[in-house]
């Protein structure tokens, strides 16, 4: 028996989120956008009126606004919409377990085993935007297959709000004339190589040699002609498996350029702090470190080394990351933005660390060290992000805050 799996995308999350939130938007076109004194002034997301104008996500605000003069303009509040999916996608609960985000506007549902509760997929994709649009707000489209894949293809078919039914019986009439970009895991690479062929739609993907494809794109042709062909037997992850996290980051766009040792540490201390506090809150430290520099003219450096022991600690991230500026980059040329990733993740109650007094003499500073933040963290939890920080971060003119 064919399993039955939905694809939910919210429509224009973060402009929905803003509407939701500031009633008098719905009225007017709108479009939340990165700041522009902090060098993100790009459109983010816009509602139905600001489509209506052709103004397009990624497109920068003054090509919106001569698209759009009366175009109204909305910061963006991530803290809210990592709000909106959770509560989002607490309903999608409601009808099964089998709950996996692909990002925080989508999520792929396996209603299978519930359908006797509350009806057939159609059925419930429907209930669920209406439940959504009643109780937040915020209006969904959704796809409803047998795979993930057509499901997924399925809730961007036909939007805004709207439920799109992909059968074995109709899947070759409403899919195969899409353009092959369509397909997850076709990107411009893929997608350059399959033009080559004269492929230009998922059907003549389907239709393909797939020892052709292969042989142009390796393992990711094989899949992608897979995918065109509705063969996916990948499932939906349940809400009760914990799932495998490999990295832990930040990165920020600087206001201004850091142009010296002082703004590259304040830099390095504020992303440090982050990631340390996010290794923490999972319980994992980091074995390596990882950092990219991005110059004004965009020109990227990445650059890792291993940690001499794994650590969640900001202060021993700190010190390798500015040993890795230091070797990596010219001190004193321009940085447009910094970003700080630890990996080779493990628990941390797992860590066997060879850290005694008589092979580390630096272990009572250690300890010392994570008290200090492990109380940063606890202040922060109970008063917010801003509560506490370096002395150094506070009312800089980089652009870098705490969310509160």
């Amino acid at each position: 028996m064919d399993r039955t799996i939905l694809h939910c995308d919210c429509n224009g999350f973060y402009a929905s989120v803003e509407c939701a939130m500031h009633p008098e938007y719905k009225n007017v076109p709108m479009a939340v956008c990165g700041d522009p004194q902090n060098r993100h002034g790009i459109i983010l997301a816009k509602n139905e009126l600001a489509k209506k104008y052709n103004v397009q996500t990624a497109e920068t605000i003054w090509q919106a606004k001569r698209k759009c003069p009366d175009l109204v303009l909305a910061a963006a509040h991530h803290r809210e919409y990592q709000r909106y999916s959770r509560m989002i996608n607490a309903i999608y609960q409601r009808f099964t377990d089998r709950v996996e985000p692909f990002s925080i506007d989508e999520s792929w549902l396996d209603v299978t085993g519930c359908q006797n509760l509350f009806g057939d997929g159609k059925q419930i994709a429907d209930t669920l935007r209406n439940t959504i649009r009643e109780e937040l707000g915020i209006t969904i489209s959704a796809g409803v297959s047998f795979n993930k894949i057509y499901a997924k293809l399925g809730s961007d078919y036909k939007k805004p709000d709207a439920t799109t039914v992909i059968t074995r019986g109709n899947y070759q009439e409403l899919l195969f004339p899409l353009p092959v970009s369509a397909l997850m895991y076709v990107g411009r690479s893929a997608r350059e190589q399959l033009d080559k062929l004269y492929i230009k739609t998922i059907g003549d993907l389907a239709r393909s040699d797939k020892r052709l494809i292969a042989g142009k794109l390796g393992k990711v042709g094989e899949l992608i002609h897979d995918y065109a062909n509705g063969i996916d037997d990948s499932p939906v992850a349940s809400i009760y498996e914990q799932r495998e996290i490999k990295s832990v980051g930040n990165g920020i766009t600087f206001r201004r350029n850091l142009t010296g040792i002082e703004d590259i540490r304040l830099g390095v201390r504020a992303l440090c702090d982050t990631v340390a506090g996010r290794l923490r809150k999972h319980g994992l430290k980091c074995q390596t470190l990882q950092v990219t520099i991005k110059d004004p003219q965009f020109k990227v450096i990445t650059r890792q080394r291993p940690l001499p022991f794994p650590t969640n600690l900001s202060q021993e991230l700190i010190d390798l990351s500015l040993e890795i500026v230091s070797s990596s980059w010219r001190i004193g040329a321009p940085i447009r933005m910094l970003a700080i990733t630890g990996s080779g993740l493990i628990p941390a109650d797992q860590v066997e660390e060879q850290l005694s007094f008589y092979t580390n003499p630096d272990a009572p500073a250690r300890k010392k060290q994570e008290k200090l933040e492990n109380a940063m963290d606890i202040i922060r939890e109970k008063y917010g992000q801003g509560a506490i920080s370096f002395g150094t971060v506070i009312h800089n003119d980089l652009g870098i805050e705490k969310d509160d």
